[in-house]
C-alpha cells in the first residue's frame, strides 16, 4: 500500500521538478534571445555610424569647409600675437557674448558638421 502511494507521489514530484526546470530553461533562452537581439542592434548602429563617417570623409575630400573653419577659428589666436591687435580680439569676443543663442547653436552645428559629430563630442569631453 505504501508503494502504491509512493509511486504517484514520486511521479508528481518528478513532474513538478521537470516543469520548474523547463520554466528556468525557457527564461534563460528568452534572456539569451534578448541579449542577441540587443547585440545585433548595437552592431547595426555602429556599422551605420561607421558607414556614415566614411561617406562624409569621402565627400569632404574635395571640400574647403573644414579648412575654412580652421582658418576662421585660428584668426583670433594669430591676432593675439600681433602687437596692438589684442584689443581687437578682446572686443570681438565681447561682441560675440552678445550674440543670440540661436546663432551660437547654428555656428556650433555647422562646425560640428564640418569636423564630424564625434569630433564635436570629443571637444565637449564626451565619448
Amino acid at each position: 500500500m505504501i508503494q502504491a502511494l509512493l509511486g504517484p507521489l514520486g511521479n508528481l514530484a518528478s513532474s513538478w521538478l521537470q516543469g520548474k526546470a523547463d520554466k528556468q530553461a525557457a527564461e534563460a533562452k528568452l534572456k539569451l534571445t534578448e541579449a542577441e537581439a540587443k547585440a545585433k542592434i548595437m552592431l547595426s548602429k555602429e556599422t551605420s555610424v561607421a558607414d556614415w563617417e566614411r561617406i562624409m570623409a569621402q565627400n569632404s575630400g574635395s571640400s574647403w569647409k573644414d579648412e575654412y573653419f580652421v582658418i576662421v577659428l585660428s584668426i583670433p589666436m594669430i591676432l593675439c600675437f600681433i602687437p596692438g591687435l589684442e584689443g581687437v580680439v578682446e572686443h570681438g569676443f565681447t561682441q560675440l557674448q552678445k550674440a543670440p543663442d540661436w546663432y551660437m547653436y547654428a555656428l556650433l552645428t555647422a562646425i560640428s558638421a564640418s569636423f564630424g559629430i564625434r569630433g564635436f563630442k570629443q571637444f565637449l569631453g564626451k565619448k
